[in-house]
């Protein structure tokens, strides 16, 4: 199966309730304001979406619920990652028949594995299942960093086909980008990375800004898709605010704050996340009233 995706993905949040409980309502109402707005693609069960939070049964039910909301009109791609290979193996298969499109795994977190044991674990899991796998990369999470020769080398695995790239560091992910062969899709896994990266040749963004301007995020791809810098430079310093406010706090506390303002979801968490301090609230406020999004979930074109 190949990996037909490109353009922007959003890193969907999992809304709950006050009982603690993945709303399911609110989800629908995310994934249905995604699709409304343009969106390329959708990643539930990420980060953003507090995937160790959830029990073995919620995660199952928030992809089940997001490819039936998402009813084909975009794919779906399924976060599955974890620090032990053999469960990581288990989550693939079990996610295999629930209609994903693809899967996005995170390098194992902790374990601190060396680059053999990345190429591996990661190579077990392509051998596990026909879906397409993206790999996931970001250092500040994993304090695993998985280098560039690895990439190369994983890339050359039949349904590795892609990576998310969240190194932090635009020379690494040019060394990426140069070093993978042709098809393989490169998407930045941090939002401010979107242009740079796409201009070298990235295929889009994973994002997290995309839950609350789906459309704006996406606009700002495709005309990095299409070659048109000098509207996507605009776009982007547009929406820099936001990026850079999204991160003021650990993901996903503010991306989720800034959904609750725009009345799209509760703003509840899961420990060990807590509320935003108010000073930084304040500041996401501002943002997202300059963006034009709050007091109606849709963002401007």
């Amino acid at each position: 199966m190949a990996l037909e995706i490109r353009g922007c993905g959003t890193a969907l949040v999992t809304p709950f309730d006050r009982a603690g409980k993945v709303d399911e309502a609110a989800l629908r109402r995310l994934v249905q304001f995604q699709i409304r707005e343009g969106i390329d693609f959708l990643v539930p069960c990420g980060t953003t979406g507090e995937a160790p939070t959830l029990e073995h049964g919620e995660y199952l039910g928030v992809i089940r619920l997001v490819v039936e909301e998402a009813a084909g009109k975009v794919p779906v791609v399924a976060g599955v990652g974890g620090n032990n290979t053999k469960r990581v193996i288990q989550l693939a298969q079990q996610v295999q028949p629930l209609g994903v499109q693809a899967i996005l795994s995170v390098a194992p977190y902790y374990n601190k594995p060396t680059q053999e044991g990345l190429y591996q674990h990661f190579r077990a899991l392509a051998e596990s299942t026909n879906l397409p796998v993206i790999l996931y990369n970001v250092p500040s999470r994993t304090s695993s960093n998985i280098e560039p020769a690895t990439v190369a080398r994983l890339a050359g695995l039949p349904n590795i086909q892609g990576i998310k790239e969240a190194s932090g560091s635009i020379v690494q992910q040019m060394e990426v980008l140069r070093a993978v062969p042709a098809g393989f899709r490169v998407f930045s896994g941090d939002d401010a990375f979107t242009f740079p990266l796409m201009a070298l040749g990235g295929a889009g963004v994973i994002s997290v800004a995309s839950n609350q301007v789906p459309g704006l995020m996406t606009k700002l791809t495709h005309l990095l898709l299409e070659g048109n810098y000098a509207e996507a430079r605009a776009l982007h310093f547009r929406l820099l605010p936001l990026m850079q406010a999204n991160f003021i706090e650990t993901n996903p506390v503010p991306v989720k704050a800034g959904l609750a303002m725009m009345g799209l979801i509760g703003e509840i968490y899961r420990l060990p996340l807590v509320p935003m301090k108010p000073e930084h609230r304040a500041r996401l406020e501002k943002v997202l009233s300059e963006l034009g999004v709050l007091g109606s979930p849709a963002a401007p074109a």
